[in-house]
Parts: C-alpha cells; sequence; structure tokens
C-alpha cells in the first residue's frame, strides 16, 4: 500500500467521530471512493469491467427517457442521506426536484438504484434496503443484478408504508409508472456477458423486506 494511502487510512481510523459536513469536505480531496456511516468514511469496494457496463446502460437508459421532463438520473457520484448522518452513493438515482450544480447531496430522491456485486450484495439486500425505506421521498429502490440478467425492485405507494418486492428476468420489462417510463431489462444488460455457470434468471421474490 502506497504511504499516502497508509496515511489517510490512520487518519481516517484516529478521527473521532465526524460530521456529515466534515465528511463531504474530506471526501472531494479523496482520489478513492467512500460512503460514511454516520461516524466516520467508508471505504467502498471496487467494481469490475461487468458492473461498469450495467451501470452505464442504466444512466444511458434513463437520461434518454427523463429528457424534457421535470425530473433528472444522477449517480454515482451524487450523495443520498438515509438515516441520521448516514450519506449513500447509489449507482444512480431520480430526483424531481430542481437544485444548484454545486450541491453534493439529492434532494428528495424518488428512485434508487444499486448494482449488486458479490462484495456489496449483502449490504445492498439488506442495510441499504432498511435505509432507503427510511427516506420518506425514497418510493422505489431497484437492485440490478451483475450475476445474471434481473432486477428486483422494492416499491411503495407512499412514505408510511414498507417496501413490497416485485423480481423481473430478463425478458421483463421495468415499469416505472412514477415517472410515466419503462426499460426493457435486456437493455440494462447491452454488451454484458455472462459466463456458462451464471445463474440463467433471477429468483422468486426475496423474503428480507424490512
Amino acid at each position: 500500500m502506497p504511504a499516502r494511502a497508509t496515511l489517510q487510512s490512520m487518519n481516517v481510523a484516529l478521527k473521532p467521530t465526524w460530521t456529515a459536513q466534515q465528511f463531504l469536505d474530506w471526501v472531494e480531496t479523496q482520489e478513492g471512493r467512500y460512503e460514511f456511516d454516520g461516524i466516520r468514511p467508508v471505504a467502498m469496494t471496487g467494481g469490475n469491467a461487468r458492473h461498469d457496463n450495467i451501470t452505464g446502460s442504466l444512466r444511458t437508459a434513463l437520461r434518454s427517457r427523463l429528457r424534457g421532463t421535470p425530473c433528472s438520473n444522477f449517480g454515482p457520484n451524487m450523495g443520498v442521506r438515509t438515516i441520521g448522518e448516514i450519506i449513500r452513493y447509489p449507482d444512480g438515482l431520480i430526483t424531481c426536484t430542481k437544485f444548484p450544480d454545486a450541491d453534493r447531496i439529492a434532494p428528495n430522491p424518488v428512485i434508487v438504484f444499486e448494482v449488486i456485486s458479490p462484495s456489496s450484495g449483502p449490504n445492498d439486500r439488506l442495510l441499504k434496503l432498511a435505509e432507503y425505506q427510511a427516506v420518506a421521498s425514497i418510493l422505489t429502490y431497484i437492485i440490478v443484478e451483475s450475476a445474471f440478467a434481473g432486477v428486483h425492485v422494492y416499491h411503495r405507494e407512499a412514505a408510511n408504508l414498507p417496501f413490497v418486492v416485485s423480481p423481473l428476468t430478463g425478458e421483463g420489462s421495468l415499469e416505472l409508472p412514477l415517472l410515466g417510463i419503462q426499460i426493457p431489462v435486456a437493455e440494462l444488460y447491452e454488451d454484458v456477458r455472462f459466463s456458462e455457470d451464471s445463474v440463467a434468471e433471477a429468483p422468486g421474490p426475496e423474503t428480507n423486506t424490512p
């Protein structure tokens, strides 16, 4: 590990409890990517070419469909504040609230996306699921799989309701009635190649909804 990285890691470990503002000021100067767990920065795990292809296709699909509407998509460098001081950086988010370009936290996100990787799976399926459900403005949380073509859509009609999950396979279409758009799931996996031993289709509904 380079000396600079080692020194930065020591500074993060030794610094007492941070505030969200301290984190936002600090993270702008870092080369790596971090989230904020409400106490201190946490390094985000790296992705791979497949993850990058999927997130790129997601952003392209959203941008083309949201053009000319009051809503905009961002990610993965725009933060979302969840529980207390916690700050997450989802792979994609949509907000229909206008805000200054210099802002670092998205106001009133209505939909968030996380592209699953082997190392981030448990956090995305459990921890972040609970956090995003705690954000009143978020009505839909979408987990995009990277081991196979499929998504899990967590949706609710109102802020005080729990998410209800619906799985979609690669042959399905991601319906976003809140925005009046739909995206074929296969479009998110354009140019993505799965190995022969990859799971062919999405599993049934998950049972870990908070």
